[in-house]
């Protein structure tokens, strides 16, 4: 059986768990497009020392489409302590920031450490440009930077009105064309895991992905949070995540993949305290309307940390490729951003 090409769109360690399972089930053709405006820990020290774009959420997506995942991950994800200059950075972020500037591309450089590691599909970041991340409160006040917005200090935070780009030495932020031509070319798309304003609402904040998804004939799948998070999606219902995307794409998404299992007493309370709860699906709820639901035990509870389980990700995926109706490719004509 071909295998089915599919659109990936997301970054962090949500898209890492989905390509992971995605590449396991050996059914699928993958293309990820992966958010591009990390600033923490190396990533953040590399964008601002070298000027490069942020390297992390693409090593993510390399390891977890390499059949030689483990070993890479051990090497790769291993932090300098030694040298000063090098102290705190991972060995996988400093070698992509290498083969980016020898090769004097950042998508060339990509493509290089993908080679070294035998991907098994194709990462694109959505743009080549470098911008910050900024959020905008319902009090009228700012944030800046990825992390900031990701992690928020005190006890309050008002709620997240709207996200943006804004450029660092240009006019716009463009979009790495082939991430347009991959949107239409793809026979299944989906988005996230991952969060909401800092993972996935920034690739559609690019310039032209959201006028390419509104065109696309693929079908959209929005994969849902397990939980919420304070400071981004605080007291979120599962209605309010598909929403905000929704509002984000400018289109409605076909369908939503959510997880049904709870988990144990422990783990509720830990994520409490973090004001964090899980997101819950009312699959029978009539405001769904058109939009496929599709629920299943999606957990993953291991080491106290609740994530999705990649292969039980990977397995909903292949019973939707079987379920819904794949159009047939598009002729050759470009969707222009």
């Amino acid at each position: 059986m071909p295998s089915l090409p599919i659109l990936t769109i997301g970054g962090g360690s949500g898209q890492f768990v989905l390509l992971s399972g995605l590449r396991r089930a050996g059914r699928f053709s993958i293309t990820a497009v992966v958010s591009m405006v990390d600033s923490g820990g190396s990533t953040g020290r590399l964008r601002g020392e070298f000027g490069i774009l942020p390297p992390g959420d693409l090593l993510k997506c390399i390891l977890a489409l390499s059949p030689h995942q483990e070993l890479a991950r051990n090497l790769l994800l291993k932090r300098f302590q030694k040298d000063r200059r090098l102290r705190g950075h991972n060995a996988g972020n400093m070698l992509l920031t290498m083969l980016s500037r020898y090769t004097g591309s950042f998508p060339a450089g990509v493509q290089a450490l993908a080679e070294i590691l035998d991907v098994e599909g194709r990462i694109l970041p959505v743009t080549t440009d470098e911008a910050t991340l900024v959020a905008e409160l319902t009090d009228g006040s700012r944030i800046f930077g990825e992390q900031a917005i990701d992690m928020p200090r005190g006890t309050q935070r008002e709620k997240i009105r709207a996200v943006y780009l804004v450029p660092h030495h240009i006019d716009r932020v463009r979009v790495h064309p082939p991430v347009i031509d991959a949107i239409r070319r793809a026979r299944l798309i989906v988005i996230g895991p991952g969060d909401l304003f800092t993972s996935i609402i920034p690739n559609l904040l690019v310039p032209g992905v959201a006028e390419a998804l509104q065109q696309a004939r693929a079908p959209l799948f929005y994969v849902l949070n397990l939980m919420t998070k304070y400071g981004e999606t605080h007291r979120f219902s599962a209605r309010d995540f598909v929403l905000e995307l929704e509002k984000a794409l400018g289109r409605r998404v076909d369908g939503i993949i959510g997880n049904t299992a709870v988990p144990d007493r422990d783990l509720r309370q830990a994520y409490a305290r973090q004001k964090a709860a899980q997101v819950k699906i009312g699959a029978s709820q009539a405001w769904w309307e058109e939009r496929k639901v599709v629920t299943a035990d999606l957990l993953d509870a291991s080491g106290g940390i609740l994530r999705h389980d990649s292969d039980k990700l990977a397995v909903v995926i292949k019973q939707i490729a079987k379920s819904t109706p794949i159009p047939r490719p598009q002729g050759r004509a470009r969707i222009r951003p």
